[in-house]
C-alpha cells in the first residue's frame, strides 16, 4: 500500500510542478490590473499589496493558479461575494492576475532595522 502511494506521488509530482500560476494564466496588463483591483475595492479586504487583511486572505505573492483564482472570484468558497462576468469581465480577470504576479515577497522581519531609542 505504501509503495503504491509513493509511486502515485512520484508519478504526479512533475505534473504538479508544471502547473505554475504563470503558465496557466492568459496574458494580462499588470498596470491595468492594479487599477481594476483598486477600482473594484479588492484592497478593502485583501489590502493594497494583496497580502491579506482582516476580512480577506493573502492573494500575493505566489497567487493560486489562474483557474482556481477565476473559480474563487466567480463562485467563492468562503465569505467573499461572487463577482459574475457582468461585474468583473473575463477580460479583466487576467489583468488582475497579472498585477498579483508582480507583487514581491514581503521583507523578512529580521531584515527590517529597529528604530533607535
Amino acid at each position: 500500500m505504501r509503495l503504491a502511494i509513493l509511486f502515485l506521488v512520484m508519478a504526479t509530482a512533475p505534473a504538479l510542478r508544471a502547473q505554475t500560476p504563470q503558465s496557466a494564466a492568459p496574458a494580462g496588463n499588470a498596470e491595468n490590473g492594479k487599477k481594476i483591483f483598486t477600482g473594484y475595492g479588492c484592497y478593502q479586504c485583501h489590502n493594497y499589496a494583496a497580502h491579506g487583511g482582516g476580512a480577506g486572505p493573502r492573494l500575493a505573492p505566489r497567487p493560486i493558479p489562474f483557474q482556481a483564482f477565476t473559480r474563487q472570484v466567480r463562485k467563492p468558497s468562503n465569505e467573499m461575494r461572487p463577482y459574475t462576468a457582468n461585474v468583473v469581465s473575463d477580460k479583466e480577470l487576467p489583468e488582475i492576475y497579472a498585477f498579483l504576479l508582480t507583487i514581491p515577497e514581503q521583507p523578512a522581519a529580521s531584515s527590517i532595522p529597529l528604530p533607535k531609542p
